[in-house]
């Protein structure tokens, strides 16, 4: 399991005062306003920020880190990632996961069978989907509902699916 998840993206500065646009990979960007704490990768290394305060503009979330008070602070930070830890990530309700810990999950059938490789989801306007890369390269698109997801061990890595009617073909 990964230890920090990605919360955002920095595309460019916003005015004057330090302040950056950040293009938010979380799926409430309103989640914003209670990170205290966010890590740069500066691509040498996770850089410390703290938020000292969120605005909202559009679909982008504006920051402005305590102690960079220029633009010429933050002209560097244009095209990098924001992680939190997972300390100080959102709390999930009961059957929530991070992405981050679903990707690379295997995939089993609810008869124990090896199904395949959990790699991406797909995020719908209804639910979420998985797609699931089979051993002989094909994928197959997994609802995420209860129906089909049956089980889901973080730890071990593991899921447990009911593959719908038609699914395979």
């Amino acid at each position: 399991m990964e230890n920090r998840l990605q919360v955002g993206a920095v595309t460019t500065t916003h005015g004057l005062a330090g302040e950056v646009k950040v293009f938010p990979t979380t799926d409430d960007a309103k989640r914003f306003k209670k990170l205290k704490d966010v890590l740069l990768d500066t691509g040498k290394e996770l850089l410390p920020l703290e938020v000292e305060h969120v605005k909202f503009f559009k679909n982008m979330v504006i920051l402005k880190f305590r102690g960079y008070d220029r633009i010429e602070d933050v002209m560097g930070f244009k095209g990098k990632n924001l992680y939190v830890t997972r300390e100080n990530a959102v709390k999930l309700n009961k059957d929530e996961y991070f992405i981050a810990d679903l990707i690379g999950m295997k995939v089993y059938t609810e008869e124990d069978a090896y199904l395949g490789e959990l790699t991406e989801v797909i995020t719908t306007a209804a639910n979420d989907v998985y797609t699931v890369r089979m051993e002989d390269g094909r994928e197959v698109l997994i609802p995420a509902i209860g129906q089909c997801i049956l089980e889901v061990d973080v730890e071990q890595a593991v899921m447990k699916v009911h593959l719908l009617e038609g699914l395979l073909e």
